[in-house]
């Protein structure tokens, strides 16, 4: 238990460490010269500092290969990435998918962007732009570099995810028990990308990506994408009854999870053919 700990305390710390002064310089943007997002260039350059660190940069230099090695930034081939996104974009999808017929079932917490009526238009969409790959990087060096490696290789894959989507939840301060599920959703999507290719580098992308779609969903709507109006009831079922639009989403649901787990078949099977082209180079990363 002693390196799932270690492993934890890692993966919170590098999150800290990665987001804690973004936050602060978007604060700052906010109380002086809201009108030029002046923390976004400033953001990118602490990132991408956190990030060559991360990968074996600075000192201490006794340290760096480990520091690579938890990373887990590996180079993916073009055949695996093209299954890596394929799977993990469906993921995504049915995720969304099964965010909305879960809001038909139950009464979701609410998620609403700040006021941000004072600040330029130009700058919250700037603001936006730069939270998204800043959480794909941070986050999945953090749970899928540092945190989910040692645990699925001491534990396996699903105690990996099951540990790191926890604990995805409870760095998220609007974590309630009701959204544990999706969390360890989240995990499962992105950790299972991660150790089928052996890196986060798709998982990045994906993250980045969705928090795109997210975050741009929730500036547009003023709400979730659960909750948005404008794409059927949100009238539980309990109370008003099944209609069309819950079996048209259910349907959905079904066709893209079947997609998608197909989808991670083929990601097997791509990242298998490669490792026979390359074994040692493989084996060798997966130690």
């Amino acid at each position: 238990m002693a390196s799932v700990a270690q492993a934890v305390v890692s993966g919170v710390l590098i999150l800290l460490v990665g987001t804690i002064p973004r936050n602060l310089l978007f604060a700052a943007n906010l109380r002086h010269y809201p009108g030029i997002p002046w923390a976004v260039p400033l953001t990118a350059l602490w990132v991408w500092c956190v990030w060559r660190y991360l990968q074996g940069a600075g000192l201490p230099q006794e340290s760096a290969a480990n520091r690579r090695e938890n990373l887990r930034a590996n180079r993916v081939a073009g055949t695996v990435w093209a299954w890596a996104l394929f799977a993990g974009g469906l993921g995504i999808v049915a995720l969304v998918l099964a965010l909305r017929l879960a809001n038909r079932l139950v009464v979701l917490p609410q998620q609403q962007l700040p006021d941000l009526g004072d600040v330029p238009e130009s700058t919250v969409m700037a603001w936006l732009l730069m939270a998204a790959p800043v959480a794909g990087i941070v986050e999945e060096a953090a749970f899928r570099g540092y945190m989910q490696g040692p645990i699925e290789r001491r534990y396996g894959l699903a105690t990996a995810i099951l540990i790191t989507g926890t604990m995805f939840a409870v760095v998220h301060l609007d974590f309630t028990l009701m959204l544990w599920p999706y969390y360890v959703a989240v995990a499962a999507i992105y950790g299972t990308v991660t150790y089928l290719t052996n890196s986060i580098l798709p998982a990045v992308v994906l993250h980045t990506v969705g928090n795109l779609y997210s975050n741009f969903d929730l500036w547009l709507n003023g709400q979730a994408e659960w909750q948005a109006a404008g794409k059927g009831s949100t009238t539980l079922i309990w109370v008003g009854g099944t209609d069309a639009s819950f079996w048209m989403l259910s349907f959905w649901f079904v066709a893209v999870a079947t997609v998608m787990v197909w989808g991670y078949f083929k990601l097997a099977h791509a990242t298998v053919a490669r490792a026979a082209m390359e074994p040692s180079g493989f084996f060798h990363n997966r130690r």
